[in-house]
């Protein structure tokens, strides 16, 4: 009797046992969806190895990884100050692009001061840039979108400032209430946007700038400036604008 007692007992793994096996394949399972979970970048991976294989430190000690180009085989020697971010660099270049839109705000000011042309020309500084609002008695006929050839001296001299900046130009038409149905412009959507391209083709064919520098917009009647009630609104209302764009302005607001 007391044999198969002993040999009942020595039958199956201690109960110590099961639980280890248990907890031995709940690590096992851990693993592998944390391996499973992650992904390996092949290119990361070699760049960060090449890093540390490059360093001075590691010169004497090879790579356990294989590569196409070892350090050792690295004739180029790096300046140590190559990969040091200047903080001040992006204000530096903010700084420069606002000193130009300054400059150039300034230079138009003091141009319509000379050539008294204050009442029908205005010039603004925000944050869009350099803003240049024209009457439309300063470039157009009523109804027409032909420049005037007393509005060819100013905007010969905005072209010039062009010139010396890379920044990007839109010009806006913009008219009044008065619903207009001719022949050549149907309505005023027609007309605004006629008279921003005029204005833009001007700018192009009598100066050395880029025309991918602009963006021609005709608003019609549909941003007036003051309400369509009198003659002198109405005559503020029809005006071409000018913006010299800022570039650290957001180009989606801008256009």
């Amino acid at each position: 009797m007391e044999r198969r007692r002993q040999q009942k007992q020595d039958k199956g793994a201690p109960k110590w046992m099961v639980t280890f096996s248990d907890l031995m394949t709940l690590i096992l399972v851990f693993f592998i969806l944390l391996f499973s979970m992650s992904v390996v970048d092949a290119s990361k991976f070699r760049a960060v190895a090449e890093s540390f294989q490059q360093r001075a430190m590691f010169e004497f000690y090879p790579s356990l990884i294989p590569f196409d180009h070892p350090a050792e085989d690295i004739e180029i020697k790096r300046d140590p100050f190559d990969d040091v971010i200047d903080p001040f660099k992006d204000v530096l270049k903010e700084e420069l692009t606002n000193q130009e839109l300054n400059n150039l705000y300034e230079e138009v000011k003091q141009f319509l001061i000379d050539n008294q042309l204050n009442e029908v020309i205005s010039a603004s500084r925000d944050d869009r840039g350099v803003v240049l609002v024209l009457q439309e008695r300063t470039l157009f006929e009523t109804g027409e979108a032909q420049i005037l050839d007393g509005a060819k001296p100013f905007l010969t001299k905005v072209a010039t400032l062009l010139e010396s900046i890379p920044n990007l130009v839109k010009v806006e038409g913009h008219t009044d209430s008065r619903p207009i149905n001719t022949f050549r412009y149907p309505s005023n959507w027609e007309l605004s946007g006629a008279r921003a391209s005029s204005v833009i083709r001007f700018l192009i064919e009598n100066n050395d700038i880029d025309p991918y520098r602009f963006l021609a917009v005709g608003y019609g009647d549909t941003r007036p400036v003051v309400p369509n009630t009198t003659k002198e609104n109405l005559q503020k209302n029809r005006r071409v604008v000018i913006v010299i764009s800022d570039p650290n302005y957001n180009e989606n607001e801008l256009y």
